[in-house]
């Protein structure tokens, strides 16, 4: 039962890939209305949280053990969030600011995903480096 709900998760997800392509290449051709590309990207977003936040639930279901290794993920997300919020600011000045037509809170906040995104990158190298020396010792 378990390989069969992941097998047509899967081929739902490579459909909607797939159907992805079509709207992408007529709005670069400038047939496809720039509202209609931005809500068809809003129902992929939508189903792809969906998909984030249904699969680990029946995981836990159908494997309870990794619960905890889930809760381990979980609390690395959130020190690697909370590391990323103390290290951005807001550089900008308020004209600045106004000239992009932005907020002060908004200019932070994607400065906590920039840094998110490069602590992440620089775990995600650590642990290739860590993998492929402990395979040598092995």
């Amino acid at each position: 039962m378990k390989d069969n709900i992941a097998n047509i998760t899967r081929w739902i997800l490579y459909l909607l890939l797939a159907l992805s392509v079509i709207p992408g290449v007529l709005f670069y051709a400038d047939l496809l209305d720039t509202e209609l590309f931005i809500n068809w990207a809003k129902i992929l977003l939508i189903i792809g949280v969906a998909v984030m936040v249904i699969s680990p639930i029946y995981g836990f279901i159908t494997n309870p053990q990794n619960i905890v290794k889930m809760l381990i993920s979980i609390a690395v997300a959130v020190v690697v969030i909370v590391i990323a919020y103390s290290l951005a600011g807001n550089d900008f000045t308020e004209y600045r600011l106004e000239e992009l037509k932005t907020t002060a809170e908004t200019s932070k906040m994607v400065g906590v995903g920039l840094y998110a995104t490069y602590i992440a990158f620089g775990l995600t190298v650590v642990a290739i480096l860590y993998s492929s020396v402990i395979k040598i010792f092995k």
